[in-house]
């Protein structure tokens, strides 16, 4: 009697997936670079286990210049979408750290591979990751890894902490006023006269505030054509590059590049800005500019013009109607008034009209004509937003104020009379609402 013969052997098909990753893209322009040969090795070993069922798919998963610290990768994100998507049987990679160096993260990936029933295989490092020994092994290696890229990390700060003890520029956006050449600060000679004229407006005005609208007024902008704001301003006065130092981790080094201020200037910047900004606005709103110049007017028409005087170390403001200067005392029945009263009384009634909801009211009714955005509610809040703010802004920003919500006041035996600027009132508000007005310095 003849033996039946053997059955033939069945061998399962398996698809598989090759991952490659380079972390820097230093050579990936060059027609055979890392990539290439990761992928070659691979396919070479997928080869080999033909006899198993091992077969390649045909498309490529390939991250080129992206770290093995994170997950968010291209190439990655393409493979665990296809291994969800049951088209992957196995994944082949060169070495196992071109799949993650994070020890959390892999556990993650291996998380994916077994609920799909996906094998993972490394080319050089041989192992299997549905035993118990292979995955042993998976963590070893991994944990090596992970200590590797901490270390790597570590030497890199320690090479950029010597570098700027040597005051060698480390990369970022250079400061305005300067450029970038050959990894070295070089002085920008366009924007330098800005930079210097920033320090010495400070220096006569002492305020963020309105040197941010003064800069805003002349076009200065940032290299990248933004406008620059009190914060932008506040971290250029406060930048010691600008007197060629160098900065790490709070302890400044000589830099290698050259100073825009001098030592002087800058001493004198920061003798200021050691000032709160409540001290600051009351020294400087004793040289406090007159609030109603201009706007205001007598009884017969005649405007008003300040004047002052000075009795010993004090300082006695008024204003005087034009009449009077000309024609003399009694020419006119309101010839003279003390400005801080005036100004006091007019301040007053604009803080007033903030709380008034008839006006804020009128108020958003007129700025939706220029930003329908706008709401009662936000004219509301930002109008009374004010009121508090007053007393901390500059003389010449609550001057600027004034201007821009009274078209003119008129002042009579039996009181005064203030005519407000409607379009004046949604100018603010849109101000307030987009945080132009706010700090005093």
């Amino acid at each position: 009697m003849t033996k039946p013969p053997d059955k033939l052997k069945v061998v399962r098909k398996l698809r598989c997936a090759i991952y490659t990753r380079k972390s820097s893209e230093e050579g990936l322009e060059q027609e055979f670079n890392s990539l290439h040969a990761q992928r070659e090795a691979c396919e070479a070993y997928i080869a080999s286990q033909r006899s198993e069922g091992w077969v390649l798919v045909r498309d490529q998963y390939d991250d080129g210049g992206i770290s093995g610290g994170t997950l968010e990768r291209p190439g990655l994100k393409r493979l665990l979408e296809d291994i969800e998507d049951g088209l992957v049987d196995v994944v082949v990679v060169y070495k196992i750290d071109r799949l993650s160096r994070s020890l959390a993260d892999f556990a993650k990936l291996v998380e994916v591979f077994d609920r799909n029933g996906v094998t993972f295989v490394s080319v050089t490092q041989s192992f299997n990751t549905t035993t118990s020994m292979g995955r042993l092994t998976l963590n070893i290696l991994l944990s090596f890894a992970q200590f590797e890229r901490e270390v790597t990390a570590e030497r890199i700060r320690d090479k950029v902490a010597a570098s700027r003890k040597k005051g060698m520029w480390m990369g970022g956006v250079p400061p305005y006023g300067y450029r970038v050449e050959n990894r070295k600060l070089v002085v920008d000679e366009d924007a330098t006269a800005h930079v210097r004229w920033i320090f010495d407006r400070f220096l006569e005005i002492g305020s963020c505030t309105e040197l941010a609208r003064e800069v805003g007024t002349r076009g200065i902008r940032t290299p990248r054509g933004n406008r620059i704001d009190k914060k932008y301003i506040y971290r250029m006065l406060s930048n010691r590059a600008y007197i060629g130092e160098a900065v790490h981790k709070g302890e400044s080094y000589p830099g290698e590049h050259d100073a825009i201020i001098d030592r002087e200037v800058w001493d004198r910047v920061h003798a200021i800005l050691q000032e709160s900004p409540r001290k600051r606005a009351a020294r400087t709103r004793a040289e406090s500019p007159a609030l109603l110049k201009g706007l205001l007017f007598g009884p017969d028409g005649a405007a008003f013009s300040p004047t002052h005087t000075r009795k010993g170390d004090r300082l006695y403001r008024y204003y005087v109607s034009q009449t009077v200067l000309k024609h003399g005392a009694g020419s006119c029945p309101v010839g003279r008034v003390p400005a801080g009263e005036i100004e006091g009384a007019v301040i007053d009634q604009l803080r007033a009209v903030f709380r008034q909801p008839e006006i804020v009211a009128g108020t958003w009714k007129a700025a939706r004509a220029y930003a329908e955005d706008i709401s009662e509610a936000d004219a509301h809040a930002a109008l009374q937003q004010l009121d508090p703010l007053w007393d901390e802004l500059f003389p010449a920003e609550q001057a600027r104020i004034v201007a821009l919500l009274v078209e003119r006041v008129d002042i009579g035996t039996d009181g005064l009379n203030v005519r407000l600027r409607v379009d004046g009132l949604s100018s603010l508000t849109r101000e307030m609402l987009a945080g132009d007005i706010g700090e005093a310095a």
